[in-house]
């Protein structure tokens, strides 16, 4: 039994006495999730704080039976990331630095430090929003493809497909971007 399982057996048990510990489980992950979707640390707060929200009234509502058949990490990865389309659907979409990652140890390397994050946000941002959230499950979050075709709602050969075309308008657009930063360079 891992330690998801075993939480789950806690939950059903005893949901408010185990929240907490789902909580502190599963923050980091599920914050990540909403920044890299939504790339605004504020917003993102907000959206993983009501994911726990939305989390803990489905589970009050579920028989301890339910509880204890959930997969958890997809399961989760599901509301938040509703959360977050909803969000972006209802905003003009801005991408703000994020400070994420080692520590940089010149100011050097501390302003490349954060124009790499911003850059690749801003062409994270700018891919389709069925793209995004399957690469930032699969490479951010770590989820497997049956994992992510679970919290996705779609197949998993469709889900393979939405990660490798990501990463290959990922890659297109990174391209482009040093293009014309090379442009600009020589003009």
């Amino acid at each position: 039994m891992d330690t998801d399982d075993l939480l789950l057996a806690r939950l059903a048990a005893d949901l408010d006495g185990s929240f907490e510990a789902l909580v502190l489980g599963h923050q980091d992950r599920v914050f990540t999730v909403a920044l890299r979707y939504l790339g605004d640390r504020d917003d993102a707060a907000d959206a993983a704080q009501e994911a726990f929200v939305r989390a803990y009234r489905a589970l009050a509502s579920y028989s301890a039976e339910r509880i204890a058949a959930i997969r958890l990490r997809p399961w989760l990865a599901t509301i938040v990331l509703n959360l977050c389309r909803d969000r972006s659907r209802r905003r003009a979409r801005t991408v703000k630095v994020t400070k994420a990652g080692t520590d940089p140890s010149t100011p050097h390397d501390v302003v490349t430090a954060l124009e790499s994050r911003e850059r690749w946000s801003r062409l994270l941002a700018g891919l389709p929003a069925t793209h995004r959230a399957a690469l930032i499950l699969r490479h951010v979050d770590g989820l497997t493809y049956p994992e992510i075709a679970e919290a996705l709602g779609r197949p998993e050969g469709t889900v393979k497909a939405q990660v490798h075309r990501g990463i290959a308008q990922l890659r297109a657009a990174y391209e482009a971007d040093e293009r014309i930063a090379r442009e600009e360079l020589t003009a």
